[in-house]
């Protein structure tokens, strides 16, 4: 039986693809425009926006089951309607989609951000969402999604969340941000590091956790695929050390930042860009404890050490995107 991927030639789009076909299966891959994450696989491709429910009903032929790995991810601290177009028009035309073509389970991606990660203490499955004033847009917009996926599953369909922590890893073709950075880092172009830290999670475990939690998770549960926490001045140190550069000596505190990031995200307005830098990006940065205990148990949801990770992140990229060799 054929299984869907949304968002196929986005980062994690690809990991799942690949993660699906080394297991056997039959994928059938939907990409709005790039496709180069797709390059050499042997999967059934189709062009279609999330948001156009005709072709996106066609797209669900058939399906077993589909994953929803589609989004739009935004920096943007102010209001951003294509991230409210994509992540949540776009997931309810995909549930819909989904009742009507009777599939047998939906897998939805959704993220950290989906959550209210203002309150203090361990970040877990039992924190609400952040669908309220004042929470970001592209916070908001997730909240906002995983609602519509919760509201299939009111109306009969077999739905489950997994909620990924910072996303790094290979197949990384766009790139990403995390990705520019690597990037940046290896070819001496980087001309600082920010404080702060995140959870970092490789791609390929998030892969991993999503065919568990079709497999083995709990209708209508949310799983957090969490990984290691480390400081960015710690994760950019590893990449140097793999690819045999220093990395840049200047940290700036995230106190600074936070102080110039609705400047840099102004200017980044003016100039007609999405912004690389901004109070979203700057809130991202603080500190948390995120527990991914229940995909452990339930899922048997166990993480790579993030050593590996650099390393073998390091590798592709100077493979797939000319990183030189030092």
């Amino acid at each position: 039986m054929t299984v869907v991927v949304t968002g196929a030639a986005g980062h994690v789009g690809a990991a799942l693809v690949r993660a699906l076909l080394a297991e056997g299966r039959q994928v059938r891959a939907l990409i709005r425009s790039d496709a180069r994450a797709l390059a050499g696989l042997d999967v059934e491709r189709i062009q279609v926006d999330v948001t156009d429910r005709e072709r996106l009903a066609a797209a669900l032929a058939g399906a077993s089951a589909v994953y929803h790995a589609a989004a739009q991810i935004s920096l943007r601290s102010k209001d951003d309607p294509r991230a409210f177009e994509v992540n949540v028009g776009g997931t309810r035309a995909l549930v819909d989609a989904c009742l009507r073509a009777g599939v047998g389970r939906l897998v939805h991606v959704s993220s950290l951000n989906a959550l209210d990660l203002r309150a203090p203490g361990a970040i877990d499955e039992r924190r609400p969402l952040a669908d309220r004033p004042g929470a970001r847009p592209y916070d908001r917009s997730k909240a906002q999604a995983e609602l519509e996926v919760l509201r299939g599953i009111e109306a009969g369909l077999d739905a489950v969340i997994v909620s990924p922590a910072a996303v790094i890893g290979p197949y990384d073709f766009k790139p990403s941000r995390m990705g520019k950075l690597f990037l940046d880092l290896g070819r001496g172009t980087l001309p600082a590091l920010s404080g702060g830290g995140q959870t970092w999670v490789d791609v390929r475990d998030i892969a991993a956790g999503a065919l568990a939690a079709e497999a083995r998770g709990r209708r209508g549960e949310r799983y957090l695929l969490g990984g290691h926490y480390r400081p960015v001045t710690e994760l950019a140190a590893m990449a140097a050390a793999t690819i045999g550069v220093r990395r840049p000596r200047i940290v700036l505190p995230l106190g600074l930042l936070a102080v110039g990031a609705p400047l840099a995200e102004g200017l980044s307005r003016l100039v007609g860009r999405e912004p690389i830098f901004s109070p979203v990006a700057v809130d991202a940065l603080r500190p948390a404890t995120i527990s991914h205990a229940k995909a452990s148990d339930e899922l048997g949801y166990t993480p790579r050490p993030l050593e590996a990770t650099i390393a073998e992140t390091m590798a592709w990229l100077r493979e797939h995107h000319a990183l030189a060799r030092n």
